[in-house]
């Protein structure tokens, strides 16, 4: 690089407005190599606070920085040593209305650091409306990746598809458990959602054993604590019903353990002392905090180290104690409660549930850190792979900024060394014209226009699976739905009337061969849906009562459906694992040239405790159709 293109490149550094999109992991190292880059106005959004776990990577924090804003304090934090540079800080949620597509406009370009899917998407579509360049990132332990997304020129973050979660049949979590992370879910899932969530909701843990005549008093609602029982008793009953008496219900189906190991049930009498008040002391001596998430039993059991394997007696007293733990200084949370892996009380019982499942099925054991990181989709994070990919993230904005889009690279940063790299850079792909996201291709919705009801599409289509925020329907000039602050009384009313009536009730009615426009107001995102009649559904395998087609949903993986095992048709249980299988994608084209039909890539999901997701692409694969920088 000669001289006048060193100082057009500094020039356009300097000149540039940046906007980052998370301060975490990668987002402290992106906003300090920015600065020492010489970027000088820079702007980020983050709404999370800091925590204790966060210290050991994010290198701009401190101790004494816990509980305050991650963006406010990262800014603080490089003006120390950049004081001349205009960093602006936003503690907010990048899906707030004042983060529109007039606010995107402001910027050169857009950085992402983000934590979940549906922020990236959100981020994705403000990014096309306002003709903005995005540079996506994200890392989970030694992997990372760097993309590149212009709008017309390049592929769209939501081109092609994201892995769905990985799903279990419920009979396999219940009855039939053979790996660890079955156990989990079934803890994290149905236990403790029944035990301290929604009383309500179904589930199979009420079970009765087919023998146990004197139990079936106890199991006519066994969850259910009366005001004057015991809280020991009732962690027994608890313990004795889900390990015991419902291990027994499912050993009376001879059939299901001809080829199976059978599991063996297990009742608290069997490894607990008849007092667990003698030996443990009682909750009251608990020194918990005014922060509910810092309550734990490990400390009134003498356990100190969370990589320690504890044996069956350990995990018995500490799901025995954490339940008491839970009613004696949560129990106002309890019936509300849902599983977060930062609830360390809640992490040890289901930890403990999980161990005492797995000992009854021959499954072997895990520690508690071992357990939080399957619990919680975890994949233990690496701060020089954060470094590694933030300074990617700045060459490739650098490109951007110069409009140098022949060199534009979607980067991997692996594990092990490939072709000799462990930086791999490869062309990006444009856009895909079955996008409808970037390209406005249509979707096809099959649905009961007789039986399903407007909230169910909105519900089920327009929030959960298109990600819209601020939803507007209608068919043809006849508004059906609208969703914002700027409505009248009498139009709420009216849209909330519509919602309870069936797709053919509608004023406009929607039958077979309707197109139906959505719209998104604060990203500027509208698609149509061609809606096709269909009368009947599988419950079991389409248990939504409709299907979107045109949707980026994942295909199959491994030879299993994304919602079944490969040999049993059955309601699922949603589990996202850190080490996903691979899954084949739709075909994609370079930039400079078009693919061959058969070219496929491959991606997994995955996540780390930095809590940025990303889409790993297999960059082998990807090197096969791509030329790499000589």
């Amino acid at each position: 690089m000669d001289t006048q293109q060193q100082q057009q490149q500094q020039s356009s550094i300097q000149g540039a407005k940046v906007l980052m999109v998370g301060a975490g992991g990668i987002g402290c190292e992106l906003l300090k190599t920015l600065a020492l880059s010489g970027f000088q106005d820079i702007h980020i959004i983050d709404m999370d606070t800091i925590e204790v776990s966060n210290l050991n990577r994010q290198f701009l924090f401190r101790r004494s920085h816990v509980g305050q804003s991650k963006a406010k304090v990262a800014r603080d934090a490089v003006l120390k040593f950049r004081p001349h540079i205009n960093i602006r800080s936003y503690h907010a949620n990048v899906k707030n209305p004042e983060f529109d597509v007039d606010f995107f406009k402001q910027f050169d370009v857009v950085l992402n650091g983000l934590d979940n899917l549906d922020a990236r998407r959100h981020v994705n579509r403000l990014c096309l409306a306002a003709d903005v360049p995005l540079v996506e990132s994200g890392t989970t332990g030694f992997l990372g990746q760097v993309t590149v997304h212009v709008k017309g020129k390049t592929e769209c973050y939501e081109c092609q598809t994201k892995p769905a979660p990985k799903t279990y049949p419920v009979c396999t979590i219940t009855s039939t458990p053979t790996k660890f992370v079955h156990c989990i879910v079934w803890a994290k899932d149905l236990l403790f959602a029944k035990l301290f969530g929604d009383k309500n909701q179904d589930n199979d843990l009420n079970v009765r054993a087919n023998n146990a005549a004197s139990s079936s008093k106890e199991t006519e609602d066994v969850f259910e604590r009366a005001e004057d029982e015991d809280i020991d008793q009732y962690g027994r009953k608890i313990y004795d019903h889900v390990f015991g008496y419902n291990i027994e219900a499912a050993l009376s189906n001879e059939e299901t353990w001809k080829n199976r190991t059978r599991p063996r049930p297990i009742y608290s009498k069997e490894v607990l002392p008849e007092s667990l008040s003698q030996q443990n002391g009682t909750t009251q001596n608990c020194s918990a905090t005014d922060d509910d998430s810092t309550v734990s039993a490990m400390p009134l059991l003498g356990l100190k180290n969370p990589q320690e394997l504890w044996g069956l007696t350990q995990n018995s007293l500490v799901f025995i104690e954490a339940l008491k733990l839970f009613f004696a200084k949560r129990k106002k949370e309890i019936g509300h409660l849902t599983f977060d892996k930062d609830d360390q009380l809640a992490v040890e019982f289901v930890t403990a549930a999980a161990n005492i499942r797995a000992e009854s099925f021959g499954i072997p054991l895990h520690s508690l850190f071992e357990a939080k990181g399957i619990a919680g989709n975890i994949v233990h994070a690496v701060a020089t792979t954060n470094a590694i990919v933030a300074g990617l993230i700045v060459i490739e904005a650098i490109k951007v900024l110069k409009k140098d889009a022949d060199k534009y690279r979607m980067t991997y940063c692996l594990e092990h060394p490939s072709r000799k790299m462990l930086l791999m850079p490869v062309e990006p792909f444009e856009p895909n014209p079955a996008c409808y996201v970037c390209s406005k291709t249509p979707l096809v919705l099959e649905v009961n226009t007789q039986k399903s009801k407007l909230r169910d599409l909105v519900d089920k289509i327009v929030t959960a699976k298109l990600g819209m925020n601020l939803p507007l329907i209608m068919h043809g000039a006849s508004l059906l739905y609208e969703v914002g602050d700027d409505l009248d009384d009498i139009m709420v009313a009216n849209y909330n009337a519509n919602l309870e009536k069936s797709l053919s009730e509608l004023p406009s009615p929607v039958i077979n061969g309707s197109i139906l426009t959505v719209e998104d107001l604060q990203q500027e995102l509208s698609c149509k849906i061609n809606v096709k009649h269909r009368e009947e559904f599988d419950e079991e395998k389409e248990p939504e009562g409709m299907v979107l087609s045109g949707w980026t949903q994942s295909p199959a993986t491994n030879g299993e459906s994304a919602s079944t095992s490969n040999n049993e048709n059955e309601k699922a249980v949603d589990v996202t694992e850190s080490s996903s299988g691979p899954e084949m994608a739709s075909k994609k084209r370079r930039l400079s040239e078009t693919q061959p039909e058969n070219d496929k890539k491959e991606t997994e999901n995955v996540e780390s405790d930095d809590d940025e997701i990303m889409e790993i692409e297999n960059p082998v694969m990807v090197s096969k159709k791509k030329k790499r920088v000589e």
